[in-house]
């Protein structure tokens, strides 16, 4: 088993920053990509971004260019640093882990994040 938490969530301003943290505990070593997805009121949870293990990198169109994920492997945590924050980015953000053995999937309870305009 893995266990998630995130944290760093809270209110921003449009333009503001805001910096996520998802610390992985359990069985890390199975940890493979790590990920943020988010889901706003009324609307499907979407994909954000995923980091490899080795490092590379994805990003949804909508946040390219304003979003940076990266990982610690030695703490077994990834960010996510938002900048140029806006409005339509306000949403619960989820930490996702895919990991090498059974189950292959886990997520993280969720932060909300709440930017105005």
């Amino acid at each position: 088993q893995v266990q998630l938490v995130e944290s760093g969530g809270g209110w921003a301003q449009a333009g503001g920053s805001l910096r996520l943290s998802c610390v992985a505990s359990g069985r890390t070593f199975s940890i493979n990509t790590m990920g943020w997805y988010r889901q706003a009121p009324g609307k499907q949870r979407e994909w954000v971004t995923t980091i490899s293990s080795g490092g590379s990198t994805d990003y949804a169109d909508s946040v390219k260019g304003r979003f940076t994920i990266s990982r610690d492997n030695a703490k077994n945590t990834v960010y996510l640093l938002m900048n140029n924050l806006k409005p339509e980015d306000t949403a619960v953000y989820y930490c996702r882990v895919r990991t090498l053995e059974y189950p292959y999937n886990y997520w993280g309870p969720g932060t909300q994040v709440t930017v105005s305009s």
